[in-house]
């Protein structure tokens, strides 16, 4: 009965701030854009870039709004949500145009209004709110969570950790938890050393050899100031089948942590941020798990489309937007396209086009639209095209980052190349075959010997317009605003 009564409880707050959310979109019409990625997929430079370029009109063609002067201008409003952080545009703009370093991570949760007023069909001028939600890709991944008991998880995580690269990974925390008794009494030191062995793991599989995705809990790898709390201190246990588990036992200790997770982790999210998007893009570093090779370009889609089955999807209409929100529109956008020439660019959009073709047909049917798209918010080299033993192949030119290495060389994040990255195959299920016909990666090689070895670049040193403003330079952005409102100026 307690959860049955918890989950009234949930659906009426989710109802009412439902409600809340309709009646303040008809004073002010408001999109609510979720950007989501995996760790190092690009979030904080994506937003950066695109609230950069509608700020500073900036080269937009495939944007209609903006190139057909239907934009009169754009501009930021104060922070909507008072318990949420403000997303630091400002310092990220300074630290990509001045220092020429990429912007930290996203931790948390942050947001960030603009507001673009623009000519209504009738001539009249009107204005569209953009609240911009920047949330870990990694909390996403805990939403399926909140379906399954602490038993279930723990099975499902163990067989998980049995399985390829990751048993090697898991090796310590497979000892540690081999020692354990679950009916034993509840011992907190056990618990820690269980949970911080279990999050070394989790680390472990996403390092860049390995490059794996599906890692929750999410919380895990980014803590907060939850960190050290009982909510995150527990871990999966080898159970005994068909059993419950007996009061005061470690068993029970762990159970009843898990439940705390969900309770004060998830569920807050789900329906404080989650539940009341609009549109959704998950920004997806394709790149770094084809460098890894084809375990991690499996692992991938898994997590794509696990994060795809959390969205509530399909068409808006009057009663849905009272009721159940949904996200009508998911953008799927490989970044870092600039890493690749620009003849590899559909290649990398057909890969992450497989990575989700399943997950997306289904949203399709619900009434939902999705795309898939290759892109970089800020571009960091340019193309060229360069000779080697008489041959003239497609390159790209640019500044590699300080540590990077490559055919013997380490970059000191000065001095620009000439690089061949190489061609991705024209057949993309060739990335997903782990048989001897599948690529080999970091994983299964030495860097020299890996099919794939993508280098990070420095931000490039930016153009100035006419009155002094920087541009930065992008690929394919325009095509991710078109799609994501473009509609809304119809």
């Amino acid at each position: 009965m307690a959860p049955f009564v918890s989950d009234l409880v949930e659906r009426a707050r989710l109802t009412a701030r439902a409600i809340a959310d309709f009646g303040e979109n008809l004073v002010r019409p408001t999109i609510r854009i979720g950007v989501t990625g995996l760790s190092r997929a690009g979030k904080t430079v994506f937003i950066t870039a695109l609230v950069h370029g509608l700020a500073r009109g900036g080269r937009f063609p495939v944007f209609t709004p903006l190139a057909d002067d239907t934009i009169l201008r754009a501009y930021l409003a104060p922070q909507p949500d008072d318990a949420v952080p403000r997303f630091d545009y400002e310092s990220h703009v300074r630290a990509l145009v001045g220092d020429r370093v990429w912007p930290d991570s996203t931790r948390q949760i942050s947001e960030l209004r603009v507001v673009i007023e623009h000519k209504g069909k009738d001539g009249q001028a009107r204005t569209l709110t953009l609240d911009i939600v920047d949330y870990p890709g990694e909390w996403l991944l805990d939403l399926p969570l909140l379906d399954k008991t602490y038993e279930q998880w723990a099975k499902e995580s163990l067989a998980l950790s049995r399985a390829g690269p990751r048993a090697m990974l898991a090796a310590s925390w497979h000892a540690y938890n081999a020692t354990l008794d679950p009916n034993a009494p509840a011992d907190e030191q056990v618990a820690i050393t269980a949970a911080q062995l279990y999050t070394d793991y989790l680390r472990s599989c996403r390092e860049e050899r390995w490059a794996l995705s599906l890692l929750p809990p999410g919380r895990f790898l980014l803590p907060g100031d939850l960190a050290g709390s009982p909510a995150l201190t527990f871990a999966p246990l080898a159970l005994p089948a068909e059993a419950a588990p007996p009061e005061g036992s470690l068993w029970a200790m762990m159970k009843r942590r898990f439940d705390a997770y969900k309770d004060i982790v998830i569920r807050p999210f789900f329906r404080d941020h989650f539940a009341r998007l609009d549109r959704q893009i998950v920004l997806v570093d394709v790149l770094a798990a084809l460098n890894a090779g084809p375990a991690a370009v499996r692992d991938l889609e898994f997590a794509l489309a696990s994060i795809l089955d959390c969205f509530q999807v399909g068409r808006r209409t009057l009663l849905s937007s009272l009721i159940s929100p949904r996200v009508d529109r998911v953008l799927f956008a490989a970044t870092k396209a600039d890493h690749l020439h620009q003849v590899s660019h559909d290649r990398l959009e057909a890969i992450l086009g497989r990575m989700i073709e399943r997950a997306a047909s289904r949203a399709r049917y619900a009434g939902a639209e999705t795309d898939v798209v290759a892109l970089a918010a800020v571009r960091a080299t340019r193309e060229a095209r360069v000779r080697s033993n008489g041959d003239e192949l497609p390159a790209i030119v640019g500044v590699p980052a300080a540590g990077e290495r490559a055919a013997g060389h380490l970059f000191d994040g000065e001095r620009e190349i000439a690089l061949f990255p190489g061609d991705l195959p024209a057949d993309p299920e060739r990335v997903f075959d782990v048989g001897r016909t599948g690529f080999q990666g970091l994983a299964a090689a030495s860097p020299e010997d890996a099919e794939f070895r993508f280098l990070r670049f420095r931000p490039p040193r930016i153009e100035r317009t006419v009155d002094g403003m920087p541009t930065l330079p992008h690929i394919r952005l325009d095509r991710v605003l078109q799609f994501l409102i473009g509609d809304r100026f119809q």
